[in-house]
């Protein structure tokens, strides 16, 4: 009844000890995470998977009518999603350092690929706006790693500048002044929607960590008046503006009418419980942009007043994951960059669902998340990652730890 003699003591395998390890590791990083991280994390990875299930279904007709494939596109947003979600996880890891390290390079990079897309042949022009760039096979959208890039850059330089920020000529104006250039260069493409979430990410993450809104009230009205502006200097886009602002824009022959009318139309016909998945008629080439811009529309006729609802509430509560994280980041960086994370994918998201309701005129802005776009969806889950490391580390001070197997590598050596 005595201790077990040492000999009959079952001995410990390499591999016991192995799975023993592994184990341990993966408890300690499970318990640093927080319920935040969590949060943000478990609402993005539903979304990007409520957004792959629609993506097929809203664009099996318009595949299969382009490329003699119904499943194309799904396909291809498919494939961005899963290079999309470990370049998240990845970026979760890296510490805040790391980001601004990166920011200015990042920017200029995102530039100058924007620079070539308004200033060279590579430059391609879809749906009036010069917003792609070409490189060979590849195509994408230089504007959207804009975005990305102005999240760490505004991290950065609020960090350096947090005690001049009631300053508007020595810290805001030079904020101002570098964040406008890079807006500029995506006005110079002509893609209006785009410009003014930018610009709405810029002064609203500048208004969210503290900055009052006195020294913003300026800026404000000189980017309401360039806007309108140019709103204004474009035939098509004052087409859309003027068929918003018509008290009934009800001729379904009317060009700038059609994609207002049939969303409408799309919304009208799910009703409460839609009528099913894969179902819906407006994706039968009636709805323009049926798998992009207008995908809560099919949303709203496949799924319903049910469905339209529950999708508004994932995006309620990724504003509410966003917002614990800003209130719990103790770097400057870490509320501006979440910040202006925050007002990228919510106000883009409100602006998209407002234009598909009908309140707003269409601006061609995808759902973030949900729209088809592998340049959007990338970068979206790429900005997320950041504030996602926000969310593990709020005091900024933790490191990028190597894998357990390199750190037992370097201590077995030792």
């Amino acid at each position: 009844m005595g201790t077990q003699p040492e000999a009959s003591r079952p001995a410990t395998t390499p591999e016991a000890s192995g799975v023993q390890a592994a184990r341990i590791r993966l408890g300690r990083v499970l318990r640093a995470d927080s319920g935040d991280y969590f949060l943000l994390l478990g609402t993005t990875i539903f979304l990007v998977v409520l957004g792959l299930v629609m993506v097929l279904s809203s664009s099996l007709v318009q595949s299969k009518l382009e490329e003699g494939d119904f499943l194309g596109q799904a396909s291809r947003q498919g494939l961005w999603a899963l290079f999309g979600v470990p370049i998240m996880l990845f970026a979760s890891r890296m510490p805040q350092k790391f980001w601004m390290a990166l920011a200015w390079p990042a920017l200029a990079v995102a530039c100058f690929m924007q620079l070539l897309v308004v200033a060279t042949p590579l430059g391609i022009e879809v749906g009036g706006n010069t917003n792609w760039l070409a490189l060979g096979p590849l195509q994408f959208q230089p504007s959207e790693a804009i975005k990305v890039a102005m999240v760490l850059w505004l991290g950065l330089v609020v960090t350096k500048k947090q005690d001049k920020l009631d300053d508007f000529v020595h810290g805001l104006l030079p904020i101002l002044l570098v964040g406008g250039g890079a807006i500029g260069l995506v006005l110079l493409g002509g893609d209006l929607g785009t410009v003014m979430v930018m610009a709405g990410m810029l002064l609203g993450a500048l208004f969210l960590i503290g900055v009052k809104l006195r020294l913003l009230l300026v800026p404000i009205i000189v980017g309401g008046v360039l806007l309108a502006i140019v709103a204004v200097s474009s035939q098509s886009r004052l087409r859309r503006i003027t068929s918003f602002l018509q008290e009934n824009c009800t001729s379904i022959d009317q060009e700038d009418c059609w994609q207002i009318q049939h969303g409408m139309f799309a919304l009208a016909n799910g009703g409460i419980f839609g009528v099913g998945l894969g179902n819906s008629a407006a994706k039968w080439s009636w709805l323009p942009a049926a798998d992009n811009d207008f995908i809560f529309a099919i949303i709203g006729e496949e799924l319903g007043l049910i469905g339209a609802i529950v999708v508004i509430g994932l995006f309620v509560l990724l504003a509410i994951a966003f917002v614990r994280v800003l209130r719990g980041a103790q770097t400057p960086f870490g509320r501006a960059a979440t910040a202006a994370v925050t007002v990228w994918v919510i106000g883009q998201a409100i602006v998209n669902i407002g234009v598909v309701l009908k309140v707003f005129p269409v601006l061609g802005v995808p759902l973030p998340l949900v729209s088809a776009g592998g340049t959007a969806l990338l970068t979206t889950l790429f900005a997320i990652g950041v504030v996602l490391s926000v969310a593990r580390d709020p005091e900024g001070t933790a490191r990028f730890s190597p894998p357990f197997s390199a750190r037992r590598a370097r201590s077995t050596t030792t």
